[in-house]
């Protein structure tokens, strides 16, 4: 599932429901959510977060912050 912005317009409360509902899917289907966005409560969710400086990656990390190699 890919999700753009899943909680850019939402109040705090509202896109914690988001959230939870995309972290719920992606157990629940065995299915992984692509999240592209701008609000670090996403993160504390994820299994892998890459981080996008003017159009290139400038950090990759797993679950436990492992960092991966970025070329």
């Amino acid at each position: 599932m890919f999700a753009d912005e899943p909680t850019s317009a939402l109040d705090s409360h509202n896109g914690q429901v988001v959230i939870d509902l995309l972290h719920q899917i992606a157990q629940e289907q065995g299915t992984t959510v692509l999240g592209v966005s701008h609000d670090n409560r996403l993160i504390k969710h994820a299994d892998r977060v890459i981080t996008l400086e003017d159009g290139q990656v400038v950090k990759d990390l797993r679950v436990h912050n492992t960092p991966m190699e970025v070329a």
